[in-house]
């Protein structure tokens, strides 16, 4: 009877202690980390903003390093020059034969990733000359005032409204 005792306070202290883990027997360090390959990114010009899909960023020329287990895309943006995509891949080199692997180290490529930066085409806002400004005087001409309506029966129990005062100072002429 003395054993079934001890067998049942031992279970259940095990499993209270499995509940609570503490950081020391965490397995997690035991999960192989993502190989990783350093790609180098250029620009023409340089000081584009390379921003890879999978979130990383930096500015040309510059080199991030990036996880070998899927295709990535990188796009490179500059202010006046159109955005520029890029695909990069995952290459198993198969020319080089590991035993443990069965095959060689896999990499990213292309290796550096190098784009040209098209310029941006002028907005049609910009491409639009303004029209030359006519010279205007000192005192700018008063506004006309509106015809005198004819009278009428529907006109006259209307009051006649009030213009605005002109938002320019009344100067006469310039100080110099």
């Amino acid at each position: 009877m003395m054993y079934r005792v001890l067998t049942i306070m031992g279970g259940a202290l095990a499993l209270a202690a499995c509940s609570s883990t503490p950081d020391w027997m965490n397995t997690d360090g035991l999960k192989p980390a993502p190989i990783m390959d350093t790609v180098r990114f250029e620009s023409e010009p340089p000081g584009a903003e390379a921003k890879t899909s999978n979130g990383q960023t930096c500015r040309t020329p510059c080199a991030l390093a990036l996880p070998i287990s899927a295709p990535l895309t990188v796009t490179f943006t500059l202010n006046g020059y159109q955005p520029e995509t890029e695909k990069i891949e995952s290459i198993t080199d198969t020319g080089s034969f590991t035993i443990a692997e069965g095959s060689g180290p896999a990499r990213l490529e292309p290796n550096p990733v190098f784009v040209e930066l098209t310029p941006a085409p002028p907005s049609a806002r910009s491409a639009k000359k303004p029209a030359p400004k006519k010279k205007t005087s000192a005192k700018p001409a008063a506004r006309a005032q509106p015809a005198a309506a004819p009278t009428s029966a529907s006109t006259t129990a209307a009051p006649m409204q009030q213009q605005a005062p002109a938002p320019w100072p009344s100067t006469t002429s310039p100080q110099r």
